[in-house]
């Protein structure tokens, strides 16, 4: 078993007033050459974005990038003619490919809105750029690994598609339910709230930990928790 602890201490930080951002890996200001990816998984950034405040319109190629909404709401524009918002148990994914350029805002006036994305290098370069979203229901997560998101070419039912041999899964662990997860590829664990143990290390709150080279690893919660499991090729 190969194994690296990221703890929520040690993320990237930037405070832009209007965003506040941890960056799991290198992005932007933050440049760590020990934190640039773990297996095809490039960025994990940890978003709260203020009131009535957004990221403008920007480019994006050849990149897989999957939002998960925590907290509040988020209104998506794109120049493939996508207008939505997306919202807390709704998963969006954008195959950006030969490129693509959105805008995120948060659209509200008190709430501010907390969501991760995560960009997930691609199988294949210069793809036809794709758009989708779902709303996942929410109560089939509870102590099963519900699938987000799988590979195009390897489709779990009900899950959103991308191009990459990856896989994205959610679960709630009600406390001192104890189970197995089975490795795909490598596993990143991020936790988004409670306490669990995986493979003996103690997760809190934010705290992540990589799994490489095993089949399968236990699960326990201490507490009620949510967590996001990556499962991607490592290389």
């Amino acid at each position: 078993m190969k194994k690296v602890i990221h703890k929520a201490a040690s993320r990237g930080y930037a405070n832009h007033g209007w965003l506040k951002s941890f960056h799991t890996f290198s992005f932007a200001s933050y440049q760590n050459p020990n934190r640039m990816n773990f297996g095809m998984l490039r960025v994990l950034n940890d978003d709260l974005v203020q009131p009535k405040m957004g990221f403008g319109k920007h480019p994006h190629k050849n990149m897989e990038i999957i939002s998960i909404p925590i907290s509040g709401a988020l209104s998506h524009k794109d120049s493939m003619d996508n207008q939505r918002s997306i919202e807390v148990g709704e998963v969006q994914v954008m195959s950006a490919g030969t490129g693509v350029t959105h805008s995120e805002f948060n659209d509200s006036k008190t709430t501010a809105s907390n969501f991760l994305q995560l960009w997930i290098f691609p199988e294949v370069e210069n793809v036809t750029p794709y758009y989708n979203q779902k709303k996942f229901d929410e109560a089939a997560r509870k102590n099963n690994f519900q699938v987000l998101v799988s590979p195009k070419n390897n489709f779990v039912a009900g899950s959103l598609p991308i191009n990459q041999q990856g896989y994205i899964s959610m679960i709630d662990l009600e406390e001192g339910f104890e189970t197995q997860y089975h490795l795909k590829n490598g596993a990143y664990f991020f936790l988004i709230e409670g306490n669990v143990t995986i493979a003996d290390e103690t997760l809190e709150k934010r705290d992540a930990v990589g799994i490489s080279a095993v089949e399968s690893v236990p699960v326990k919660a201490t507490i009620k928790s949510k967590l996001l499991v990556i499962d991607v090729p490592m290389n």
